[in-house]
């Protein structure tokens, strides 16, 4: 192994230990706010100097996490088209995986809304991430017209924004506050309003 090797895998592990040790303090209770950079060091075993060569302020140990925790639902939503057999049901399988998703990872949520609202990098991180979905919302729109499948006056960026940050907020309500034993229903509801509203919308 060369030096430059050797010294790529001792960063790639003092990074990791660091972000699982802030996911674990935040799992157990601790407010973003309240957590130190001091405590974070202490749980993942280096010294605070040592963090701050990676991480050069407090909240930008949330960039990776906000990365992982959006990239873990766009997987699940990627899945699914419109064209497949029984769609509208797994549309609803779907949500419910990303609404999970959430929920299993609801103190990275809770942390990312807490600074997003006053830390403008942070924002701008949580807002590019919605992109992809955007993005993917506008195709399956775009391509059901082609099809002569949903109606032809639906304006298809208009129509997955509505998608995106209305379904991000009924998923975000529910997995924060909401209880677990209505997880499907909100998935169906949310599912059916997509479907019938963009995808399947009678002309």
């Amino acid at each position: 192994m060369t030096v430059d090797q050797a010294a790529a895998d001792r960063a790639a592990a003092i990074e990791s230990a660091v972000l699982a040790a802030t996911e674990r303090l935040l799992a157990g209770g601790v407010s973003f706010a309240a957590l130190s950079t001091q405590r974070v060091a202490a749980e993942a075993g280096v010294a605070r100097s040592t963090l701050y060569l990676y991480f050069k302020e407090k909240n930008a140990l949330l960039a990776p996490l906000t990365a992982a925790l959006k990239d873990g639902s766009f997987d699940l939503m990627q899945r699914w088209t419109p064209a497949q057999p029984d769609a509208l049901d797994r549309l609803t399988e779907a949500l419910l995986g990303v609404i999970r998703h959430y929920r299993r990872q609801a103190h990275i949520l809770r942390a990312v809304l807490e600074v997003a609202g006053h830390d403008a990098k942070i924002g701008q991180l949580w807002e590019d991430r919605l992109i992809p979905f955007q993005r993917l919302s506008q195709h399956w729109i775009e391509q059901a017209q082609a099809a002569g499948e949903t109606a032809p006056d639906i304006d298809p960026a208009t129509a997955s924004q509505v998608i995106v940050y209305g379904g991000l907020r009924v998923i975000t309500q529910q997995a924060l506050a909401g209880h677990p034993d209505q997880d499907p229903t909100v998935a169906r509801e949310l599912a059916a309003n997509q479907w019938y509203g963009a995808y399947r919308r009678p002309a």
